[in-house]
């Protein structure tokens, strides 16, 4: 089963209730800022044994204790619940 673009009244919606997460250039993104390095690494640690569990891989960029994260699913040409359910996943791991 393929899953579908979100409209964007779902996604401003599901917005609601993740906190730091926006649109950008049509992709969820949060900037996430820890401690330092060891912390940051940690969290995407945890974060890849959740992310292969769904097998919805994020785009995210680290530099030091710093992490960009991208969410879109590229086969729906847009945001999916996939990606809703991987932020929400994320927030929960912070």
């Amino acid at each position: 089963m393929a899953l579908e673009k979100l409209s964007s009244e779902i996604i401003e919606n599901e917005l609601k209730n993740l906190p730091g997460w926006s649109v950008v250039n049509g992709k969820l993104h949060k900037d996430f800022q820890f401690d330092d390095f060891n912390q940051a690494f940690g969290f995407m640690t945890r974060a890849a044994m959740h992310i292969e569990k769904m097998n919805h891989h994020p785009e995210w960029f680290n530099v030091y204790n710093k992490l960009s994260v991208e969410l879109v699913t590229h086969d729906a040409g847009g945001i999916t619940q996939n990606d809703i359910n991987l932020a929400k996943t994320l927030n929960s791991l912070v």
